[in-house]
């Protein structure tokens, strides 16, 4: 196969970084108790406390039937709940339960030893420098999205 001497696109760096970095979570010992599919809502249910379910598979950019089984097995384990939402009988508002503490913390720290081995190298502020413009990124990106 040839390799082009051209430079690789930020979009085609970024997307293999998280393939790469999603592929060490899903094979990471420590969590064989949960799938990247209920950890990434897990996470976002943790962030956005009462998301509505359709608004949740928009951010994982699921469709909403693939996210009632992620859902409906978080519910069985106990740690998730759904709500009704009071302005919108149709609806569930989404919750994490207490015991989904333990389970967050074991994705939070696998995710932070990924981060740190793909971080190794970079001093503490070309990290902080590096955050700082993935949030510029963001924040550019974002304008007109929400």
């Amino acid at each position: 196969m040839k390799h082009s001497t051209q430079q690789p696109s930020v979009g085609y760096l970024l997307t293999d970084i998280i393939r790469l970095a999603r592929k060490q979570f899903q094979n990471d010992p420590r969590l064989t108790c949960i799938t990247m599919a209920q950890a990434r809502a897990l996470g976002l249910i943790s962030r956005y406390e009462g998301i509505k379910q359709v608004e949740l598979a928009e951010r994982l950019e699921i469709k909403p039937m693939s996210l009632v089984r992620v859902i409906d097995s978080l519910v069985d384990e106990g740690l998730v709940e759904r709500r009704s939402d009071p302005s919108d009988r149709r609806a569930h508002l989404l919750y994490l339960v207490p015991a989904a503490e333990e389970r967050m913390e074991k994705v939070r720290c696998v995710s932070q030893d990924i981060w740190a081995r793909g971080l190794d190298g970079f001093s503490t502020s070309q990290v902080n420098e590096f955050i700082a413009s993935l949030e510029q990124i963001h924040s550019n990106l974002s304008k007109g999205n929400e």
